[in-house]
């Protein structure tokens, strides 16, 4: 078979009544396009607004979640502050208390002596006030992290 043997049929008007020498018109079958693209416009505009109204409260409650664990940091940093405050309060005083013991020394072994006791408690006292703000830092960031933590599992969660 060749395509010369070939018989095509469509609906078309053999004879196009156009003056202007346009293609054919074909038959379609009725569809209402307008009606079709409109229902999924509306669909999807629903849809829209409600993921919209989700993550607008889950913007909100982020909001309000930040805003407490910025709160929990400033009050740690203030915590923490005071602590340090003190402590270098603590140790002017131990160091004014060992400058006037050396001025009390007599001799150079009374020097010695001061200065090596001096050193082992100081090394002592700088290590526990070292771990004590490594802990008060550590307490401060989970108290700030938890909460963010929290709630973006929370949000994760009703989102799946």
């Amino acid at each position: 078979m060749n395509d010369a043997n070939v018989k095509v049929e469509t609906h078309a008007d053999p004879v196009n009544e156009n003056a202007n020498g346009s293609k054919p018109k074909f038959d379609l079958p009725f569809l209402n396009f307008q009606e079709l693209f409109r229902g999924f416009a509306e669909q999807g505009a629903a849809q829209t607004r409600q993921n919209i109204e989700k993550m607008k409260a889950t913007s909100e409650e982020f909001s309000d979640v930040l805003r407490e664990s910025c709160s929990m940091n400033v009050k740690g940093a203030v915590d923490y502050s005071a602590r340090v405050i003190e402590i270098s309060k603590d140790n002017t005083s131990a160091a004014l208390e060992f400058l006037s013991q050396l001025a009390e020394a007599r001799s150079l072994l009374d020097i010695v002596h001061l200065s090596t006791a001096r050193n082992r408690k100081a090394f002592e006292v700088v290590s526990a006030q070292n771990r004590e703000l490594w802990e008060l830092a550590q307490k401060v960031a989970v108290e700030t992290t938890e909460p963010i933590k929290t709630s973006f599992n929370r949000a994760l969660h009703r989102a799946l």
